[in-house]
């Protein structure tokens, strides 16, 4: 074990023990270009307590940490506010190491666990609004439903106004740094925008519901599983959450498409030409060269959808195919959609392509435009009043 690992802290009394996972590239399917990081934390209350663990090969680190500022086998309690395996990898590991008192998950966290672990943890179940007292400390728990697990809860400690958030207002970033307001505003907005975007946009009413919990408390740090803490101005990832979960019209078109032998790249320039005339932001992303998950980023904050494809036997490009199946997922309102394509001998691509956006409940803005092989600047034209229409209908609805 290193000794060189230390506890970050976080009030006199609550340390940051987590974990940072730099080489983490993939998270089910989610691009994590800046890695993450698996936060714990430890409570030195009457009642030594632990709120989540980390993934199970960090389970050293962790405990290293830990160890910087206690015996681990002084802690008391073991809170788990979500079952997922990169909070909960090495909780067997831990308890064995520990011997705690108690271990708390919620009722749903309970099954859960059992379900992953196979063998008694003896996991005590606490309910919506319950406290836990840790001697001189409290912890009360809110059940978050599908934020984004059936298990989810976060844990509210009154005495310093610290609301332990687990999934809810964190991002994937590893980073030396521990809290939001040391790092740079651009990067932790879009790594908060990417993380909403990828992982909790399909529980956008949860999240809501998730806030109207918390409205009413004084809360001076947020404390989620993964990324930076914060401590400076809370109000502003919240104020990112409850603008997020609105999912209102947004005066920005996606223009998400891919290409053969550039026919239909010179149609989605067309395209964007079309929406900047009317003064409309645009972005165009060649599906090949951008991750799903950089795509549903954006995706979060547009207010259009337009989609280009080329025909390949008989079906839509695969790229553009895997992209939609995504963002289907992501269940993202308030959109409206345009679809553009170029084929040889058979157009089915764009058809595919028009119906899985009727699928994800995006009317057409525009009536699609085809052109067989290459477009000449007569397709090049419609494809530019394609653009154009779309941004009219967007402005109108913004």
């Amino acid at each position: 074990m290193s000794t060189s690992l230390s506890a970050v802290r976080v009030t006199d009394d609550v340390y940051w023990v987590g974990a940072i996972d730099r080489d983490l590239r993939d998270f089910h399917g989610y691009e994590t270009e800046h890695g993450t990081t698996y936060n714990a934390y430890l409570i030195l209350a009457d009642k030594v307590t632990l709120i989540d663990t980390v993934r199970e090969p960090f389970f050293e680190e962790m405990l290293a940490r830990i160890a910087s500022v206690i015996d681990p086998a002084r802690i008391d309690y073991i809170v788990s506010n979500h079952s997922e395996l990169d909070h909960t990898g090495c909780l067997p590991q831990t308890i064995e190491r520990v011997r705690p008192d108690k271990v708390f998950a919620s009722s749903n966290g309970v099954k859960t666990l059992d379900a992953h672990f196979h063998r008694d943890l003896g996991v005590t179940a606490v309910a919506e609004g319950e406290s836990v007292s840790l001697g001189n400390r409290t912890l009360t728990f809110i059940e978050t439903r599908m934020l984004h697990w059936p298990d989810s809860m976060f844990c509210y400690m009154p005495e310093e106004e610290l609301l332990f958030s687990q999934d809810g207002f964190g991002m994937h970033l590893a980073s030396d740094e521990r809290f939001a307001d040391t790092i740079e505003p651009s990067l932790l907005r879009s790594q908060a925008a990417k993380y909403y975007a990828n992982i909790l946009l399909p529980f956008s009413p949860m999240v809501k519901i998730a806030i109207e919990k918390v409205r009413g408390l004084r809360i001076a740090t947020i404390l989620p599983d993964h990324g930076p803490l914060w401590r400076n101005d809370v109000s502003r990832v919240v104020e990112w959450y409850e603008l997020w979960a609105a999912q209102k019209p947004v005066p920005k078109a996606l223009v998400v498409y891919d290409t053969m032998w550039r026919s239909t790249d010179a149609m989605a320039d067309a395209v964007a030409e079309g929406v900047r005339a009317e003064s409309v932001e645009v972005q165009a992303l060649r599906a090949r060269n951008h991750h799903r998950s950089r795509i549903a980023a954006e995706y979060l904050e547009s207010g259009a959808l337009i989609v280009g494809t080329p025909t390949l036997n008989g079906c839509m490009f695969p790229t553009l195919a895997d992209v939609l199946s995504y963002l289907k997922g992501l269940k993202r309102k308030n959109l409206i959609g345009a679809v553009f394509g170029s084929y040889g001998w058979n157009g089915e691509g764009i058809v595919q392509v028009k119906d899985a956006l009727a699928a994800m409940k995006i009317p057409l803005a525009a009536e699609p435009v085809t052109v067989q092989y290459v477009p000449d600047e007569a397709a090049l034209d419609r494809c530019r009043t394609l653009g154009r229409e779309v941004a009219l209908k967007l402005k109108g609805i913004c």
